[in-house]
């Protein structure tokens, strides 16, 4: 009886490390990031994110200009679950929906695309980048996950 009394504490203790409730029902938190703009200029805006381990994020990945851009992080797509990236038409509705893991995303002209993830591991991610041309022109982003 006694070990049956320590292996439910054990067992109530490891479940009240983890976060409560059914993270698949939670609301997303949605965060936009623009790559690019109109004038043509090679930037994320904005260039720093902060998000929180445990918590859903849609990051909403916009790409305003005439160039083709991509966004890669290795450090943030090892820090996260990845529940699915959308593809979004001109009309904003779902044109397909890919499920996986994510390690980089390409964005054609005037696209938007949404990452479901939830970070699981902390981390200052300062890798999250276009091309080598882009990020030596100064596209650069950094992101801190607590």
């Amino acid at each position: 009886m006694k070990t049956t009394g320590l292996a439910l504490a054990l067992a109530l203790a490891c479940a009240s490390a983890y976060g409560a409730g059914d993270l698949t029902r939670q609301e997303p938190t949605r965060v936009t990031m623009v790559l690019g703009n109109a004038k043509g200029e090679h930037r994320f805006s904005p260039d720093s994110l902060t998000l929180e381990t445990g918590k859903l994020y849609v990051l909403r990945l916009e790409n305003p200009s005439a160039n083709e851009y991509y966004f890669g992080s290795q450090g943030l797509a090892d820090a996260v679950y990845s529940r699915k990236v959308v593809v979004l038409g001109p009309d904003a509705k779902a044109v397909a929906e890919v499920y996986g893991p994510v390690r980089r995303v390409e964005l054609k002209p005037g696209s938007v695309v949404e990452w479901w993830f939830l970070p699981v591991r902390t981390g200052r991610f300062e890798d999250v980048m276009s091309t080598r041309t882009h990020t030596e022109a100064g596209m650069r982003a950094t992101i801190d996950v607590k």
